[in-house]
């Protein structure tokens, strides 16, 4: 398996949503904004806009809804319309719960990593550390919680890293309604270390330090507090900037 270096999805322009997109598209900028921590809990996505923003037709977005329904990331009221999901507390336990299984699972019984793949892995890990650098918020947090997705990948099962996107962006809500404490720096310095242990082919240390990472995470959650207002969503869903 051959691997590319990790790179911001760009399927948009610098100006904003791009125009004509599909339904997949619109599905995937919305995951990533969420991601980035621009579009928050509660959020509404109205139809409308969202149909004017991306030049496409209500169907095409609503398709696109449908989409991230399905996969838990947003809900919709036959009143009110289409809104991020507000995750509860029992959800947040659940969630994080799953995604141990399935991180600590792929870590056990993946075959050994190969070193194309530990070479994506570390790429990735300086990007988020350039985030950092740059101070740049949106960027970090998507590449902070796309590292899970990423190692994914990188172990072979592709399918459990479309899950493991789904369940990032899921736990990114959480984080943003209950305030993790838990420090970006931090984050990308256990990441550094899970890279390291995979590298030296120890797989029970690898496995140990993801455990110990997103118990971290879980527990860096507060009480819960007012969110943010939500960002206008022309801003919300404007492209990443690529790391420096």
């Amino acid at each position: 398996m051959t691997f590319a270096a990790p790179s911001m999805p760009a399927f948009c322009d610098a100006a904003g949503p791009a125009r004509g997109s599909t339904s997949a598209e619109i599905a995937e900028r919305i995951t990533q904004s969420i991601l980035a921590q621009r579009l928050g809990p509660g959020t509404r996505l109205g139809e409308q806009a969202l149909a004017g923003l991306f030049d496409v037709s209500r169907t095409l977005v609503r398709e696109a809804l449908t989409r991230l329904a399905a996969r838990g990331i947003v809900t919709v009221s036959a009143r009110r319309g289409w809104f991020v999901i507000e995750p509860s507390r029992q959800e947040a336990r659940q969630a994080f719960a799953a995604r141990r299984a399935i991180e600590l699972g792929l870590l056990r019984y993946a075959a050994p990593v190969s070193a194309a793949a530990i070479g994506r892995l570390q790429e990735h890990v300086a990007q988020e550390q350039r985030a950092l650098s740059a101070d740049d918020a949106a960027v970090r947090s998507y590449l902070l919680g796309d590292f899970h997705v990423c190692l994914g990948e990188c172990v072979g099962n592709v399918l459990l890293a479309d899950t493991l996107r789904d369940l990032t962006a899921r736990t990114t809500l959480i984080a943003m309604r209950y305030q993790s404490s838990h420090q970006a720096s931090e984050s990308c310095a256990e990441h550094v270390l899970i890279v390291a242990a995979l590298a030296a082919g120890d797989t029970e240390r690898a496995i140990a330090l993801m455990d110990a990472h997103l118990c971290h995470v879980e527990a860096g959650l507060s009480a819960a507090t007012p969110a943010a207002p939500p960002d206008p969503l022309r801003q919300a869903l404007s492209p990443l900037g690529h790391a420096a």
